[in-house]
């Protein structure tokens, strides 16, 4: 049996791995598109920050790992499959063939189509070779914008206020990471970000970005009309599934791979797994991408295990962010936005913004379908534990709508030695 995997980061590199053990015997073939080791994009801000070497980004760091484990790795970039015939084409013109086949091929960042963004003075930070670039440009001192502010844009923020550079940020939201954090908790992050010197423009974006001639730093207008020089932009606009070389395939793709319960696609050799996977969520039982470590790791298994003959099940993939915003944690849990109240949803917030303390619970009848937490750090295993485990909370609802501070005495009281159904955090 020869298994393909396209794509080397941790839902590729775990895939691999549990093949390895679930067929012994097979020939196991991983792809990378870039010329680098396998390594973790996750790690691209502690290397800005020089807490690491590119050594440090590596998903192994023993050298000769992949192959002691007969694991082949190659450095090419697909551009199409021929599902009929089991074939890969590569972009130097050369094919590989294959019986199972692990689509691990991740995303890409989005840029807007904004005059100017080409320029080689805006970058993304999604690779080593964007890292490398942005530490050659982000000196003290250096005049950074950044475009964007959501759960990667915050990171990379973090890794370049570390590095000494005048900050500004633009979102086009009304608020700090939108798509993970209520309007309350989004304003209070903010202000954070703020009170560290870091300008913050929300509800506005970039309209172009011109580079004069002779001059080595770049006008930015913004969609109301201001006009900043900087050095340096940095791209942080979101990112997107790869999956354009899957036309004509026979793949189904919505905004990612669809995939069932077992990470199978429309085409039954043919599997996918992490970021590029649009998979049911756990609670909805919806499609979704939800593209963090975790989750591509539980894909990844239960996708190796079925390509070698198994019948793995996934529980369902989680939504689970957990954000370090300059020394401010912050974390959302499922479907923190809540539920109508019509189909019976209830909501309640609890705000400390002086002590930059927040807690937002969502429920539809006595089950905690979401959460939202601002700096309590002790209670962000209690909110996934119910969340994921969708315990019934019984006479408990009631008293987290009159006082949501009671959170872990609920936990206590309903959740200790219930059966919870959600897949454990595993390291990848």
């Amino acid at each position: 049996m020869k298994h393909v995997i396209i794509g080397n980061g941790p839902a590729g590199v775990v895939a691999a791995e549990t093949l390895r053990k679930a067929d012994p015997s097979s020939d196991i073939l991983m792809f990378g598109a870039e010329p680098e080791p396998a390594y973790s994009r996750m790690a691209i801000p502690y290397l800005l920050e020089g807490k690491i070497g590119e050594e440090g980004t590596r998903l192994r760091k023993g050298a000769g790992h992949f192959a002691a484990l007969r694991i082949r790795e190659a450095q090419q970039r697909v551009v199409s499959v021929d599902s009929a015939r089991k074939k890969l084409l590569f972009a130097d013109g050369k094919f590989e063939t294959y019986d199972r086949l692990l689509i691990a091929s991740g995303s890409h960042p989005v840029r807007p189509p904004i005059p100017g963004i080409d320029l080689p003075q805006v970058q993304t930070c999604w690779t080593l070779a964007d890292a490398r670039a942005i530490a050659d440009m982000a000196k003290p001192g250096a005049r950074v914008l950044q475009l964007g502010a959501g759960f990667i844009g915050c990171i990379i923020m973090e890794a370049l206020a570390k590095r000494g550079v005048q900050l500004t940020v633009v979102e086009m939201g009304d608020r700090l990471v939108p798509r993970m954090m209520t309007p309350k908790a989004g304003g209070m992050i903010r202000r954070w970000v703020e009170a560290k010197g870091i300008r913050v423009l929300t509800g506005r974006g970039v309209q172009r970005i011109d580079a004069p001639a002779k001059a080595k730093a770049l006008n930015v207008t913004l969609t109301d009309g201001e006009a900043l020089t900087c050095d340096l932009v940095i791209v942080a606009a979101g990112v997107a599934p790869n999956v354009g070389f899957l036309e004509n395939t026979g793949v189904h793709v919505a905004k990612g791979v669809l995939v069932n319960e077992r990470m199978q696609t429309a085409i039954p050799e043919i599997y996918a797994a992490g970021d590029v996977a649009e998979a049911p969520d756990l609670l909805t039982g919806a499609h979704l991408v939800a593209a963090i470590q975790p989750n591509a790791a539980d894909q990844a298994r239960v996708a190796a295990l079925n390509m070698a003959g198994g019948e793995a099940r996934l529980s369902g993939v989680l939504a689970i962010n957990v954000l370090d915003t300059l020394g401010l944690i912050s974390s959302s849990f499922g479907q923190w936005w809540g539920e109508k109240q019509e189909n019976g949803g209830a909501g309640v917030e609890s705000v400390d913004e002086a002590n930059y303390r927040y807690l937002s619970l969502q429920f539809k009848d006595d089950v905690m379908i979401g959460a939202t937490s601002i700096g309590l750090t002790d209670h962000v295993g209690v909110l996934r534990g119910l969340t994921f485990g969708r315990v019934r909370l019984g006479e408990w609802k009631d008293r987290l709508l009159a006082d949501p501070t009671r959170i872990m005495e609920a936990y206590l009281a309903r959740a200790q030695g219930a059966e919870t159904r959600y897949l454990g955090t595993r390291p990848i």
